[in-house]
């Protein structure tokens, strides 16, 4: 067991050390940027992805530490009653594509997180993004998959680990709240 913990923990240093920090710069410009114009920024991913959106989500919105106005943030994966009637009524692979058409305004930002980048979900909500001229930003592991091929801007890692690929993304998601504080 200790083995197994020492190299999970070599992995992730090792990952560490190859963040693209210009990449991670950029994004957190992006994200100041639209802080700035009072835009919004939506943020999907599938299942630990999806729990890591919320978690960002919930990040860039409160802070008790600042009195300054943080951001406005929705994950797209939040509300289980919109989800399941999406699914249900249209079909799974449109759970964010359709919310982003009723939601979403020309200079929002949509930000994707996944291991893969292969979900059809999210490629159905970066057409979406790209229709309404939105940003689009992606947090990508493995080999970072169709969405990699389909949006100039994102942060891959390339690792095939989902659980290494989802720890970085909580890591980019505090790196971006540190720059809001």
């Amino acid at each position: 067991m200790k083995e197994l913990a020492q190299n999970y923990m070599f992995k992730l240093k090792d990952i560490l050390e190859q963040i693209p920090t210009k990449k991670i710069d950029q994004l957190v410009n992006k994200v100041l940027q639209i802080k700035k114009n009072n835009k919004k920024i939506f943020i999907c991913g599938n299942g630990g992805s999806a729990a890591n959106a919320i978690h960002i989500a919930n990040d860039l919105i409160f802070s008790k530490k600042t009195k300054k106005k943080m951001i406005d943030v929705e994950a797209l994966t939040a509300n289980n009653a919109i989800i399941t009637c999406i699914s249900n009524d249209i079909g799974y692979k449109y759970i964010f594509s359709k919310q982003l058409e009723i939601k979403a305004s020309k200079n929002d930002m949509l930000i994707i997180l996944s291991g893969s980048g292969n979900s059809q979900n999210l490629i159905e909500a970066i057409k979406v993004a790209k229709s309404k001229k939105m940003q689009i930003f992606a947090v990508l592991g493995f080999d970072g998959g169709k969405c990699k091929r389909l949006i100039k801007n994102y942060i891959h890692i390339n690792i095939n680990d989902m659980q290494i690929s989802e720890d970085f993304q909580i890591i980019i998601g505090h790196i971006i709240l540190k720059n809001l504080l």
